[in-house]
């Protein structure tokens, strides 16, 4: 494997991160992956400006966009990837320990790897902790990602492949790498970013395709209660794309999926006509 660091093509097993790098020692960076269709990272813009959105909300630099899309271009070439999975992390770089950064130069680091087809559905939990929607990370795509990785696990050992969280008012908010609609009252509704989630990429193209294709839709705050009587329930990512859920905590959920299945073919005919809608 080729990897992108600071400018250079390094093959990974020459690749060194100082021990004192801020994002090792402190969860400081921030990070984006993308899908890459036909060798193309997809919705390449709407990625950059995000990752540019979390990093000023840590207050950390990013080089400029076409010198991070060199490098992205340079990681599909010389693996020779197709079909893949990009991750692009900003790291705080080296510092001293401790929480200040006292001038450290942040650090750029690009991987590329082969993308393993996900099923159209899936199985979820309700995490048994909660968001904090007043973080000063909310909606922030930060390192500090050791609560996902919790619930995560959690999740795994239940045999689901995600994790729902509730924010401190006990309204829905996110999973752990993905977003959440549901369908109430035939009306296709996610939580707004009030509620503490990352307004993921993927989250706002679906909403944009329910426009187009006059699909009543709102954002607002959903009681972690109303899960139970949604006629459905699916989640958006850059890997699961629309991905239906089938179980809640191992109980079938609702089996509807006729707005899902639109959004889910559209989306898949919006890669299909462009690669940075």
């Amino acid at each position: 494997m080729i990897i992108w660091l600071d400018g250079e093509l390094t093959p990974i097993e020459a690749a060194r991160i100082s021990p004192l790098d801020r994002g090792l020692t402190v969860g400081d960076g921030v990070f984006e992956t993308l899908r890459v269709y036909a060798g193309h990272p997809f919705a390449w813009t709407r990625h950059d400006a995000r990752l540019r959105i979390s990093a000023r909300g840590l207050g950390l630099s990013v080089i400029d966009a076409a010198t991070l899309r060199a490098g992205v271009d340079a990681v599909l070439a010389a693996n020779d990837l197709h079909d893949a999975r990009l991750r692009i992390t900003v790291t705080g770089g080296e510092g001293p320990p401790g929480s200040s950064r006292s001038g450290a130069t942040p650090r750029v680091m690009i991987v590329g790897v082969e993308f393993k087809a996900l099923p159209a559905s899936t199985s979820v939990v309700i995490a048994p902790w909660t968001r904090n929607e007043n973080s000063a990370t909310a909606g922030l795509k930060t390192l500090s990602y050791a609560a996902n990785v919790r619930a995560l696990s959690y999740a795994e050992s239940r045999g689901a492949t995600e994790a729902l969280f509730a924010n401190t008012q006990g309204n829905l908010c996110e999973a752990t790498g993905s977003n959440v609609f549901a369908v109430i009252d035939d009306v296709l509704v996610t939580p707004p970013a009030s509620a503490g989630c990352l307004l993921g990429v993927t989250r706002g193209l679906v909403l944009e395709l329910a426009a187009q294709l006059g699909i009543a839709h709102e954002q607002h705050d959903i009681p972690m209660s109303d899960i139970d009587t949604a006629t459905e329930v699916f989640l958006s990512s850059t890997t699961r794309e629309v991905q239906r859920v089938d179980h809640i905590d191992g109980a079938p959920s609702p089996s509807s999926t006729h707005f899902g299945d639109r959004l889910a073919d559209a989306y898949a005919a919006l890669v299909r006509q462009t690669l940075d809608p």
